[in-house]
C-alpha cells in the first residue's frame, strides 16, 4: 500500500527574526534551507510515519533540484517518478518569520510546475490507480488538477488549498476531491460563501459535501479542527496547545499527512483527526518545517499526552 503525491517539490528558505521586524530594513535573524513544497512536505511526513510514499513532480537540473532529491530520499520519500528538466530552475519558496515564529511574508517561484502537465499525469495512470490515496495541491495548473481527478477514478484524491489565491484555482473542482483541508478563509473561497462565524463555517463545509466532497477538515489554529463528512459526521476536535511554538510553517502540511495516515490505516474520523492534530503539534515544536521526530509512535505519544 502506497500513497502518491503529485505537486510542488521545492527548496524552502526560511528566515526567523531575532527581534521585532523592522520593515524595509535588514533584520538580524536565523536562516535555514531545506527541501519543501506543499505536496512534497505532506509526503515526507507520511514517509516518516512509516508509509510507502512516492512523489511525482518537476525539478530543474540545478543545486536546488539536487537538494530536494537528496533530502527527500534521506527521509524515505521515493522521488524516482519525478522528471528533471535541463536548463530549468527548480521551484523555491522564501518565508520571513517574526520573533514569535509566525509568518510575516513569503514569496514563491513555482514556474517549473507548468511542466507537470495533463500528459505527464496520464503517463502515470498505472501508478495513480495503484495508490491508496493521491495527495496534490493547486500550485499545479488547473488542467493538471482536472487530469489527476479524471485519471484517479475511485482512488481518493486529497487537496490542501495552500492559500486564498490558490483556493480560487481549486474552487471549480472542489466537489470532486475526496478530502479538502482548508482554513476558514480558504473554505469560504472553495464554497463561495462568506465565513464570519462557526455556523457559517459549518454551512460552507456542508455545501462542499453536498457538491460531492467526501470529507472536509477545517484547521482552526489553537482551536483544533472542524470536521464534516458525507457519512454525517460533524464535530470539533482539539488537543491541548503545545507549551512552545518554534515554527508554524509546516503545521498544515503535517496536519494533512496525519489525516491521510489515519484514513489509509482504516481509522475512524475521530482517530484520523487526532493523528492530524498530533502531527501538527509535532511540527510546530520543531525548528524545521518537517520535524525529524515525526513518526507513527510520536503521533501516538502526542495523542496520549495532549488529549483533552
Amino acid at each position: 500500500m502506497y500513497v502518491l503525491g503529485i505537486g510542488a517539490a521545492n527548496v524552502d528558505i526560511h528566515g526567523m527574526s531575532r527581534a521585532a521586524i523592522v520593515m524595509r530594513d535588514s533584520n538580524p535573524g536565523h536562516l535555514s534551507t531545506s527541501a519543501g513544497g506543499v505536496t512534497r512536505n505532506v509526503m515526507e511526513n507520511l514517509a516518516r510515519m512509516g508509509m510507502d510514499s512516492r512523489m511525482v513532480s518537476a525539478l530543474g537540473d540545478d543545486l536546488f533540484g539536487e537538494l530536494v532529491r537528496s533530502e527527500s530520499a534521506a527521509a524515505g520519500l521515493d522521488m524516482s517518478e519525478c522528471i528533471t528538466l535541463p536548463g530549468v530552475t527548480s521551484s523555491a519558496y522564501v518565508s520571513i518569520l517574526d520573533e514569535r515564529a509566525d509568518m510575516l511574508v513569503a514569496m514563491s517561484d513555482m514556474r517549473v510546475l507548468e511542466h507537470v502537465t495533463p500528459e505527464l499525469v496520464r503517463s502515470k495512470r498505472g501508478l495513480i490507480l495503484g495508490a491508496a490515496a493521491v495527495v496534490c495541491d493547486p500550485c499545479l495548473p488547473f488542467e493538471t488538477l482536472e487530469s489527476i481527478l479524471d485519471t484517479a477514478g475511485n482512488v481518493p484524491v486529497c487537496l490542501d488549498p495552500v492559500s486564498t489565491a490558490y483556493a480560487h484555482r481549486a474552487a471549480p473542482l472542489a466537489g470532486r476531491f475526496y478530502a479538502l483541508k482548508p482554513n476558514s478563509l480558504e473554505l469560504g473561497i472553495l464554497a463561495g460563501m462568506e465565513i464570519d462565524s462557526d455556523e457559517s463555517m459549518e454551512r460552507a463545509a456542508a455545501s462542499l459535501i453536498e457538491r460531492g466532497t467526501k470529507c472536509v477538515a477545517v484547521s482552526l489554529g489553537e482551536r483544533g479542527c472542524y470536521y464534516a463528512d458525507a457519512g454525517g459526521n460533524r464535530f470539533y476536535r482539539a488537543l491541548r496547545p503545545v507549551s512552545e511554538m518554534k515554527n508554524a510553517t509546516g503545521a498544515g502540511d503535517a496536519f494533512l499527512a496525519g489525516l491521510v495516515y489515519g484514513f489509509a490505516n482504516g481509522m475512524s474520523p475521530e482517530g484520523a483527526v487526532d493523528c492530524a492534530l498530533a502531527a501538527g503539534h509535532i511540527a510546530v515544536e520543531s525548528d524545521f518545517t518537517i520535524s525529524r521526530e515525526m513518526s507513527a509512535e510520536a503521533l501516538r505519544n502526542v495523542i496520549e499526552k495532549y488529549s483533552e
